[in-house]
């Protein structure tokens, strides 16, 4: 209980001193409060170790005194099974403790629809381990106890029991095989491209990570993305789109995640260096973003970023993107805020979004000159005109 205490102290100390430096972006603060928690628990651990050496020893003198004048030592087996269950209840102890103090650290619940589905996956399987646990931990601690060393019992020579061996065996391969099954179609639901018949087409944004920031890109009024290619990257073309493609001319780009709210979004990801991965925990997205092999994930939002800020009474929260690999010195850099918002929002957004295709990528395209981008702007004048 004392070091759960000591613990929780020096954690709320560290995690206020380093609030205070990321404010005042003083790294070496930062630093030197990580090195301040790695020397505490060291000098934690030695002051147990002596601590346990020391209470050991005055035992073994004391037993030796006892000796000395003829009389009965100490039961050392007595000792060893009381000191098993003093473990067992201050184990017990701490973690209630740990649930009730750093419980309200969990993430609340989930903003999307498949998300619901994972944290009741989550519960179930956290739920069935446990409990599993939990009676492992007391029936072994009480069985020590209960059935410790003496000279007065013989032990009794248990080889082999097939009943108790096709239990332990059978039980727990019904529980994985079932949290495995209901763990594989989940991920096929979530996982599933295809919009279903009656469903309005999902939302597709084009997600890029690289050394240290995330690019995103939107499909313009076509609401198809072009397509692109690592060999067209360049100081201009950064995500190398492929103007070939006539659905390139109008993608946007976007310095904000912003998507609608209760409308399927699909994010095509992809990473141009090293391997990053896309984490926004409020929905239960995570997936990596590995170069050379496209990976997308599919979901749904449920709340506005409005309707979180009422129900947490945070006015200022919003929906984070994180990476989720630790990519390189630059790492804590690639983060961007998500705005859930309504369609009527998201449109009045999208209207005002720059196009990826800029001046100086049409000079060096040499776009004026090309058959397909004047039939693009000839279409669009005349749906303009019309």
């Amino acid at each position: 209980m004392f070091l759960l205490l000591g613990t929780n102290l020096v954690m709320a100390q560290a995690a206020s001193s380093n609030a205070t430096a990321t404010d005042s972006g003083d790294t070496s603060a930062q630093t030197a409060g990580m090195w301040a928690s790695v020397g505490y628990y060291t000098l934690l651990f030695l002051i147990v170790c002596v601590v346990v050496a020391v209470v050991g020893k005055i035992l073994k003198v004391y037993d030796l005194t006892l000796q000395m004048q003829g009389k009965k030592g100490i039961n050392w087996n007595n000792v060893m099974a009381t000191g098993f269950l003093i473990f067992l209840v201050a184990g017990i102890i701490g973690v209630y403790y740990s649930f009730s103090e750093q419980g309200s650290m969990i993430l609340g619940p989930a903003s999307s629809v498949h998300g619901k589905t994972l944290d009741t996956m989550f519960w179930i399987t956290f739920g069935i381990t446990f409990v599993v646990f939990l009676g492992t931990q007391v029936l072994l601690f009480t069985f020590l106890f209960k059935y410790k060393g003496s000279d007065k019992r013989k032990a009794y020579y248990y080889p082999h029991n097939n009943t108790i061996e096709k239990i332990w065996t059978v039980a727990p391969a019904i529980v994985l095989t079932i949290l495995v099954v209901f763990g594989f179609l989940t991920w096929r639901k979530i996982t599933n491209t295809v919009d279903a018949k009656g469903e309005v087409a999902s939302l597709n944004v084009d997600v890029t990570g690289h050394q240290f920031a995330w690019e995103l890109r939107y499909p313009g009024k076509d609401g198809k993305l072009g397509k692109k290619t690592v060999k067209l990257v360049s100081g201009t073309n950064k995500l190398g789109i492929n103007y070939e493609d006539k659905n390139s001319f109008d993608d946007l780009a976007a310095d904000t995640l912003v998507l609608p709210v209760n409308k399927s979004v699909r994010l095509n990801i992809i990473a141009q260096d090293v391997i990053h991965s896309v984490y926004m925990p409020n929905f239960r997205v995570q997936i990596n973003a590995v170069p050379g092999l496209p990976t997308y994930f599919k979901f749904t939002p449920t709340k506005t970023t409005a309707q979180m800020r009422s129900d947490l009474d945070q006015p200022d929260f919003n929906y984070h993107f994180y990476c989720n690999k630790i990519c390189g010195g630059g790492h804590y850099n690639m983060q961007k805020i998500v705005l859930v918002v309504s369609q009527a929002e998201y449109q009045n957004w999208l209207a005002n979004q720059k196009p990826y295709l800029s001046d100086q990528l049409k000079k060096e395209l040499k776009l004026a000159e090309n058959p397909l981008y004047k039939q693009y702007q000839l279409q669009n004048s005349l749906a303009s005109n019309n």
